[in-house]
């Protein structure tokens, strides 16, 4: 409490504000954690004044970092109220602990049990995009809120492309490979047709598309994960067809960070990049400064098979477990204001991420706003046309992050040295089993414990 019967809630919200260890820096013109996290802090004020019982204190982390923050917290009993977690680290939300072994966060709808509005405001984890959706539920339960999510598009630049007689971006892998061969035949050509970095995003999208699937027991949505396989032969497939496209000189080779590709983009060293749809305002805006037309388009996808559909990445709000009843409200009722429609539309102009609720995307498609800006539409729609299934939903596994390295440094290998896909991605396999067996070692002891590492990218 402060104050005359003021109750504070605890928000630790990932900010944007960082360099990633070892990595590139900011490109000029993206901005800090201060202007990052300026309308989440409008907000919170406007909640407060709703709710003068209240008062809500937003703190900024940085997203390399915020599962050890919280861990240690949570040690010494002090975690945050509602804790922001990026995608890949949702296992490990769900994997830390308290000291007595007692998980540190509770389900989100088994709080709200049932009810259709908390201190008035209106309860609308029903209304949000069914693929984010799916990607935080847990034992059959809405755990976690995600108020900001992405996926990767395509990103073209149809000028060149028109040079090049072609009028459409690529909708599949074959495709873009034709139009790279057209682009490279043109007089003044680019230096390379496709810019992305060797990412564990984009294996997991690449993935998804075919149905593939990272682990056992559904993707670990049906109980939790313990085998993992980075060698099926979806994944096979994606590595192939990216060796191909590298061997052939239409791919330029990059790193972790999706920057550097843009920047790429940007100079028209490619004439393709994929990149995350909250990206999409930067592309178009760098076409218009440079003299080209950018076209936001799902990212392609193998025609071989069929087509299963895209999953998003993201953030997602979590719930301390424990509070007391007046806290527990308070705090859930803050969710749920960050998600009603003004919020999410706020929250999707000043950055690019997707209107996550389907009332905030109809009021923006009735207002016009996707008309006059048909980039911010491709996300929505990508995720409009893909299956509800294990592969969509993404895979939940205990660290993801090192086993997104694992998949990275093969592809590495055999991209830049050669290294057969098939038994490169089945050393990958064994590195990413001892990590995953390491993870869940801690978690299943008779008073379980929070795993040592506490990578998130």
């Amino acid at each position: 409490m402060t104050g005359a019967g003021v109750t504070v809630i605890t928000a630790w919200i990932i900010e944007h504000q960082f360099t990633p260890p070892g990595g590139e820096a900011r490109p000029s013109g993206t901005y800090d954690g201060e202007e990052y996290l300026h309308p989440i802090l409008e907000m919170a004020r406007e909640f407060e004044r709703a709710h003068p019982e209240y008062a809500v204190r937003v703190e900024g982390h940085d997203p390399w970092t915020m599962a050890e923050e919280v861990a240690r917290a949570a040690e010494r009993g002090e975690a945050p109220d509602i804790a922001e977690y990026y995608a890949t680290a949702t296992q490990l939300a769900y994997d830390t602990y308290t000291p007595e072994g007692k998980p540190v966060f509770t389900s989100v709808e088994r709080a709200l049990g049932g009810r259709k509005e908390v201190l008035g405001e209106r309860v609308l984890i029903d209304d949000i995009e069914p693929l984010a959706r799916n990607f935080y539920k847990y034992q059959g339960d809405q755990f976690s809120v995600p108020m900001t999510a992405t996926t990767p598009l395509l990103y073209s630049n149809m000028t060149i492309l028109r040079k090049a007689g072609i009028d459409t971006p690529p909708r599949t892998w074959d495709e873009l490979v034709t139009a790279c061969e057209a682009v490279a035949r043109l007089d003044e050509a680019p230096a390379y047709g496709a810019a992305w970095p060797n990412n564990g995003w984009i294996f997991q999208q690449a993935l998804a598309q075919q149905g593939g699937l990272i682990a056992n027991n559904g993707n670990g949505r049906e109980a939790r994960a313990t085998v993992v396989d980075l060698a099926s032969k979806e994944m096979i497939s994606w590595v192939e067809w990216m060796r191909d496209l590298h061997a052939a000189g239409h791919y330029v080779y990059s790193e972790g960070a999706f920057w550097s590709a843009f920047e790429t983009f940007a100079r028209q060293d490619a004439v393709f990049a994929v990149s995350s749809s909250k990206q999409s305002e930067e592309f178009v805006r760098s076409g218009e400064e440079n003299g080209f037309e950018v076209t936001a388009s799902p990212m392609p996808f193998n025609s071989s098979v069929p087509y299963v559909g895209s999953l998003v990445s993201g953030y997602s709000l979590f719930l301390r477990d424990g509070l007391d009843e007046a806290k527990r409200d308070g705090a859930l009722a803050f969710i749920q204001h960050l998600i009603k429609p003004s919020s999410i539309i706020r929250w999707h102009r000043a950055h690019g991420f997707l209107p996550i609720t389907n009332e905030a995307y109809d009021t923006l498609e009735g207002e016009g706003w996707f008309a006059a800006n048909p980039h911010h539409r491709a996300a929505s729609d990508q995720l409009r046309t893909s299956a509800q299934c294990a592969a969509t939903s993404g895979a939940l596994v205990g660290d993801f992050a090192g086993i997104q390295h694992a998949m990275t440094r093969a592809m590495k290998d055999v991209l830049l040295s050669g290294a057969d896909p098939g038994p490169r991605f089945e050393q990958a396999t064994e590195e990413a089993q001892r990590l995953l067996d390491e993870h869940n070692a801690a978690c299943l002891r008779p008073v379980p414990s929070t795993p040592a590492r506490l990578e998130v990218y």
